[in-house]
């Protein structure tokens, strides 16, 4: 009977508290020591892609930045929200209704974060493939920065919106004391997943298909084409290679988002209530913070910049003098 789960009272003190099952030992063991692998590796991974990007100068390109971008949500992803999904899958809020409050507000501005950059690639990716002649006049340093601060406090406008009467009053949706749920209404909830999910993946398809019909049209008349160019058109063609190659690694990047995302949009489309309390610390939403976890093991198999400049983090050279300035390219 060792087996049987245990239930007793997240604060045995207080007869309104909620109930605590309790999981074999070995079996809370094992999934915390998982998901504690998954927080730390996310974390150190993203925090590499972050220090290459913004230390070494040859990486401060318009694309990169938006990485960037990404790197930095999938950051908090793994350093603030997955801890907390940790914490609330023992099945008692232990840490207050204002963090309770925390919690929810980053899982959405973080979401959000994520899908906006994903957008802002694609439109990068968009005009480097399929307009590539004005693509340096159009997509400049300073546009690809207001982009992307437009995006972060877009974000933060729209999860608090979204949030707002659930963070004046956290407790407002719990059945009991330990409990943290927040509720969205059906018309606010359909605004969210076309913001957040919808239209940004119609946005995306749009776009990466236009890309792949302009890359497959150049690479095959780059193998018909026979005759001799100069170097001036040689080094134009590996510019073009180089660029669609950018582009299918980003479309991976892509991919795997809409991949993580689906199991979570999905459940909250099927669901028959707008409660998401029970939803958020499923499965579902674990697949969705791994995709933060996965976008720096991407860039690492396809990147060889991310490689090198790993080494040159892990041995300490970028302490040396004149590092920012080193070649990893």
């Amino acid at each position: 009977m060792g087996t049987l789960e245990e239930v007793e009272l997240c604060f045995p003190h207080i007869n309104t508290s909620c109930r605590r099952t309790r999981r074999p030992y070995m079996e809370t063991s094992l999934i915390n020591s998982v998901l504690s692998c998954i927080i730390v590796l996310t974390v150190i991974l993203n925090l590499l892609v972050i220090i290459s990007i913004s230390h070494f100068r040859q990486l401060h390109t318009t694309t990169n930045l938006l990485l960037l971008s990404l790197a930095a949500a999938d950051f908090l992803v793994g350093f603030v929200e997955m801890p907390f999904i940790l914490h609330h899958n023992q099945g008692c809020w232990l840490l207050g209704d204002a963090m309770c409050g925390l919690y929810y507000f980053f899982g959405f501005l973080v979401i959000s974060v994520s899908v906006g950059s994903m957008v802002l690639i694609s439109v990068d990716r968009y005009i480097a493939i399929c307009d590539p002649m004005f693509y340096t006049t159009r997509v400049t340093l300073t546009r690809v920065k207001l982009c992307v601060c437009l995006c972060w406090v877009f974000s933060i406008v729209h999860s608090s919106w979204i949030l707002r009467e659930f963070l004046k009053q956290p407790d407002v949706y719990n059945s009991c004391y330990g409990d943290c749920v927040v509720a969205v209404n059906v018309a606010e909830g359909v605004i969210d997943l076309v913001v957040t999910f919808l239209g940004p993946i119609l946005i995306i398809v749009i776009l990466y298909l236009r890309v792949f019909v302009v890359a497959v049209s150049q690479a095959r008349a780059m193998r018909s084409h026979v005759t001799v160019v100069t170097m001036a058109r040689s080094q134009n063609v590996k510019a073009k290679k180089s660029e669609i190659k950018a582009a299918r690694t980003l479309g991976i990047v892509v991919v795997v988002f809409l991949l993580c995302s689906s199991p979570y949009y999905c459940f909250v489309i099927a669901a028959e209530t707008n409660l998401v309390g029970a939803s958020t610390s499923g499965i579902e939403l674990w697949f969705l913070s791994c995709n933060s976890s996965l976008n720096p093991v991407i860039y690492a198999f396809f990147y060889a910049w991310f490689r090198k400049t790993i080494k040159h983090i892990v041995t300490l050279k970028i302490l040396q003098p004149g590092s920012c300035d080193t070649s990893v390219l």
